[in-house]
């Protein structure tokens, strides 16, 4: 096994188009598992639970992924299910508390959601059933098929029998876009409510949002996560295609303008606060690190190849005398292949080991970077290519002299 040198490799733009693997992506993955080279497929994509999508790809490029070599943009949420309040240990954590998911297909975000541990899961399609006034340009029936009854009503002052409460009320104690918004307007709306909220009692109003009051207003807001900053994706049209990451400028656009107008003209509003998951940030790609760290672990445990792995067992807790005897030397060197700049490249240029491990990056020409129409990369990589083969190629040539032939 080559111990030392592991890869990550992007699936839209690089392995797939669309849903349409890109010739010769088959043949590269095949490549790296005949070798055990680990290897990690990272996307800013989502929207369904990783097993899903697993399979899904599992079948399209006609080979075994094993689940652990996979990261949605989404996938770090998980993490986020036994978060508490930072002043308080003892508080109850995030997974029993009421979040808001947007984006995504149906309810499918939901059920990703609840698969990692979320249990009680707000949707638009909820509030917009439950309260059809709050978007009057949509039809609560466009929804129904997908909503389900609110764990507590939202606050009205003309109907409410006593003063907004978390207990008595709809409060959200977190938002998660977990995939490209499919209506804009309506999460706009929705988005914008919770965050004008009194500490996300949605119906309330905040008092203004200014920059004065701005550590009053910053433990009020509930906490927001984008899973996903590309402006752009490549998709089966010939051009690239918005995606989430034109969400979140809109949204920061309205944003603005709806605080402004809450403060009036003598005042600065606070900016929002967001986290941004997915590539370039650094979050991404430490938690990649750490996966690949791990899937070199299973490859050394196992003789047989990480295709293989996937029906196997979890390997067995070894004491920690042992684990010390047969630790390994980190990963000397990993190489990101990507096909957009601003965010594959970006990220991979600007991540700091802190194992101590160099990250090259490799752009590839077969998605979103068109060398024709966009010139020089704004992030230089290491080499650009034609493809994910290429770009394995040029790895492996550089390490040890391989020759790969032309694929398949």
């Amino acid at each position: 096994m080559w111990e030392i040198v592991a890869n990550v490799t992007i699936i839209d733009g690089v392995l797939l188009r669309s849903s349409t693997p890109i010739p010769r992506a088959r043949s590269t993955l095949l490549a790296l598992q005949r070798r055990r080279i680990p290897f990690i497929l990272l996307t800013n994509g989502g929207g369904k639970h990783e097993s899903d999508r697993v399979h899904e790809l599992s079948h399209l490029l006609s080979l075994p992924i094993p689940s652990s070599a996979f990261i949605q943009s989404h996938t770090p949420f998980a993490s986020l299910t036994t978060s508490t309040n930072p002043s308080d240990p003892t508080s109850t954590p995030l997974s029993e508390k009421t979040i808001l998911v947007i984006g995504g297909e149906g309810e499918r975000c939901r059920k990703v959601a609840e698969a990692y541990g979320f249990r009680s899961v707000v949707i638009p399609a909820d509030i917009i059933t439950a309260q059809p006034d709050i978007w009057p340009f949509s039809s609560p029936e466009n929804y129904t098929a997908h909503a389900r009854p609110l764990p507590l009503p939202i606050y009205h002052p003309a109907t409410a029998s006593s003063p907004p409460s978390a207990k008595e009320h709809l409060t959200i104690h977190s938002i998660f876009v977990f995939n490209d918004p499919r209506d804009w307007a309506l999460d706009t709306q929705i988005l914008l409510d919770v965050l004008l909220s009194d500490s996300g009692t949605l119906g309330t109003t905040t008092t203004s949002p200014s920059q004065k009051n701005q550590t009053h207003h910053q433990q009020q807001q509930p906490p927001l996560y984008f899973s996903n900053p590309d402006l752009l994706w490549s998709s089966r049209h010939h051009s690239p295609r918005l995606g989430q990451g034109a969400f979140i400028a809109s949204f920061l656009g309205v944003w603005a303008a709806a605080a402004a107008a809450a403060v009036g003209p003598k005042k600065t509003h606070r900016p929002l606060e967001y986290t941004t998951m997915g590539k370039p940030s650094r979050s991404t790609f430490a938690f990649a690190e750490q996966r690949l760290v791990e899937h070199r672990r299973e490859l050394l445990l196992f003789p047989s190849s990480s295709s293989q792995q996937q029906q196997q067992p979890p390997p067995p807790t070894k004491p920690a005398e042992e684990e010390e005897e047969e630790e390994k030397p980190p990963i000397r060197k990993v190489y990101m292949i990507g096909d957009n700049p601003s965010s594959d490249i970006q990220g991979g240029n600007a991540y700091v080991s802190p194992h101590g491990t160099e990250w090259e990056t490799i752009l590839v020409r077969s998605g979103v970077y068109d060398e024709a129409r966009m010139g020089e990369p704004e992030h230089t990589p290491s080499v650009v290519v034609e493809d994910v083969w290429e770009a394995v190629e040029w790895a492996l040539r550089r390490e040890e002299g391989w020759g790969g032939g032309g694929g398949g």
